[in-house]
């Protein structure tokens, strides 16, 4: 069951609580995909208690392109998904470090794990140990392959999942091919995946009354992400190509403006009418079918980057979207985070005084938005173990205690 003290938090009435105050959460994660899924939920109002070993913090915390942050092990790629998390630190080597663990669980309604496959069984806090502390427990493995089967054994970052899935050769050009994406989408599509995964968990316990083992795998989710290809594959055994900025019609891909690129989506029958009405060629709108489309690729193709050429990237961006035809000028990150665009859509918050740090720290929130009770960031990153002393205090440890674990290096 869960503590009653803790029913009157998760449902209360008010107008702006958030879906998971009261929930609490174990992440015993590092690097990306299993904090980003924390984040989520912590943006949401759960209490996460990040878990790291004392003698080797997450990785993530050394990492990023400031330096002098990465020294002090705040670095750019572990805050990027840290605020609104707790931290301490527990050798879960030691039988101290597991006991704490324990009484952690007893309480809690998540623990998320991303170690190698079998890890934590093997030091008995396996999925078997920690429901028979807590029944209601939500327990989650995240792994590069899974928990079983003939890669189960086998680890991978988001970048060897990209070689192995079939993605990289779904990526690049015929000249440039495979390739790897820019950004490790794995690894956030599989922090989103997850924190979706842990959400329906919730929502069926509070149906059953039971806890769940969730075992994910980075590899299923990146077929998951590909998943008009597989089933295009498997239909007719024709492997999808890269295809860069080209796409299957000339109403809907990369041309280079006056100025510079630009990318126009003018994907279906109606967008492809307006487009090339609206440059001028009303007879190549009414081949409209996505049989004439495909037919008359080459021919439109050039006759739209001749088009294009005349007028800068921005104009063009202007005279079509007033027209209802998706077209946008390619800008880089530099400018996309500056856009007016997402000061309304609350999608980044800047932290702007940090202790410890100088300046500011702007990080993503969520891509959505709740008309109440929504995501919010309400703390900054903690540093490495700053929250040992408050949890172990409540979880009823006393000051000696708690020194003589650091003294055992427990903690």
């Amino acid at each position: 069951m869960v503590p009653e003290g803790r029913l009157k938090i998760m449902f209360k009435k008010e107008k702006n609580v958030r879906p998971f105050e009261g929930i609490k959460i174990i992440d015993i994660t590092h690097v990306l995909a299993g904090p980003f899924a924390a984040y989520q939920l912590a943006l949401l109002g759960a209490d996460v208690i990040k878990v790291e070993d004392p003698h080797e913090c997450d990785q993530s915390r050394e990492g990023g392109s400031d330096q002098d942050l990465a020294d002090k092990k705040m670095g750019l790629q572990f805050m990027t998904q840290a605020s609104n998390k707790r931290s301490i630190t527990l050798n879960l080597k030691t039988e101290k470090g597991r006991e704490v663990l324990k009484k952690l669980v007893k309480d809690a309604d998540i623990l998320v794990e991303n170690y190698r496959a079998g890890a934590f069984a093997k030091l008995g806090l396996g999925y078997a140990e920690m429901s028979a502390i807590n029944p209601r427990l939500i327990y989650c493995s995240m792994t590069a392959f899974g928990q079983d089967g003939p890669r189960g054994h086998m680890t991978a970052y988001d970048h060897a999942i990209q070689s192995t899935s079939g993605m990289m050769y779904t990526t690049g050009t015929k000249e440039v091919n495979p390739l790897k994406t820019g950004s490790p989408i794995i690894d956030y599509a599989c922090g989103t995946m997850n924190a979706f995964a842990l959400s329906a968990a919730l929502f069926q316990r509070e149906r059953t009354g039971k806890g769940q083992y969730i075992d994910s795998a980075m590899l299923d989710v990146a077929l998951i992400l590909m998943g008009s290809h597989i089933t295009n594959y498997a239909r007719t055994g024709k492997e999808p190509g890269p295809k860069g900025n080209r796409m299957e019609y000339a109403s809907s891909q990369y041309y280079e403006a006056k100025d510079g690129p630009m990318m126009i989506a003018a994907s279906n029958k109606g967008q492809h009418e307006r487009f090339f009405t609206a440059i001028g060629r009303p007879d190549i709108a009414k081949q409209s079918s996505y049989k004439e489309r495909r037919e008359h690729y080459k021919e439109h193709t050039k006759i739209v980057e001749d088009i294009i050429a005349t007028k800068t990237a921005q104009e063009w961006e202007d005279f079509l979207q007033s027209r209802h035809v998706p077209a946008t000028r390619t800008r880089k990150i530099g400018e996309a985070i500056k856009d007016p665009q997402l000061k309304s859509r609350n999608i980044l918050h800047t932290h702007e005084h940090l202790p410890g740090l100088t300046g500011s720290l702007t990080v993503p929130v969520m891509a959505f938005k709740f008309e109440h009770g929504g995501p919010r960031v309400e703390t900054p990153p903690p540093g490495f173990g700053e929250h040992n002393e408050q949890v172990l205090g409540q979880l009823g440890y006393s000051a000696a205690d708690i020194k003589a674990m650091k003294e055992e290096g427990a903690i």
